[in-house]
């Protein structure tokens, strides 16, 4: 487990950042943004659970925070260093719980018939904000997975999150008593 002794180092001033492994990159490098992104659906998460989801959904959220960090520490070590510095990562386990997970929450939610709008209860609405930031993780690490090497299921696991963030969002609505709103195409 890291030991942050010093919260400022100063050694990013000049627009870069140290891998995992001790490679510096610039701050907006397509590895950085990704690891970036998925530190800001985890954020997002907080705010979720912050809201007062459910127990239910509570423990799941704190789960996959936890999983996030897995997959920070997966984006932010490069594969050619893996074997010298074992770090956590995304596994198939961590992808087939989140899918375990969508198929509960699911059991208690009417077909959909149409796209939701994003909204109701503060918590779901906080649900919906961390599906989009976990889609844009997902883009951004695709766009990297072009240019080198990343994680096997990473993101497999980022398509998975923001499908069960989807379900999580409507779950918690109907919990909160609060209808999906359904979008107007007429409007």
């Amino acid at each position: 487990m890291p030991r942050l002794t010093k919260i400022y180092t100063r050694t990013g001033d000049d627009g870069t950042t140290a891998l995992g492994g001790g490679q510096r990159l610039a701050k907006d490098a397509a590895r950085v943004e990704a690891y970036g992104t998925v530190d800001e659906t985890n954020s997002a998460l907080g705010a979720a659970r912050a809201a007062g989801c459910e127990p239910q959904l509570d423990a799941m959220l704190a789960r996959i925070q936890n999983e996030l960090f897995h997959l920070g520490s997966d984006l932010c070590i490069l594969e050619s260093d893996k074997e010298e510095t074992p770090v956590p990562k995304i596994e198939p386990r961590h992808i087939a719980q989140l899918e375990t997970d969508i198929d509960a929450l699911q059991e208690d939610l009417e077909p959909l018939a149409n796209f939701v709008l994003p909204g109701g209860a503060p918590s779901a609405a906080a649900l919906h904000l961390a599906r989009t930031i976990s889609r844009r993780a997902e883009r951004i690490t695709v766009t990297l997975a072009r240019e080198e090497q990343v994680g096997a299921h990473v993101v497999s696991y980022l398509n998975r999150l923001s499908d069960f963030l989807f379900v999580a969002a409507r779950w918690e609505n109907r919990r909160k008593r609060r209808p999906d709103t359904l979008w107007d195409s007429r409007a």
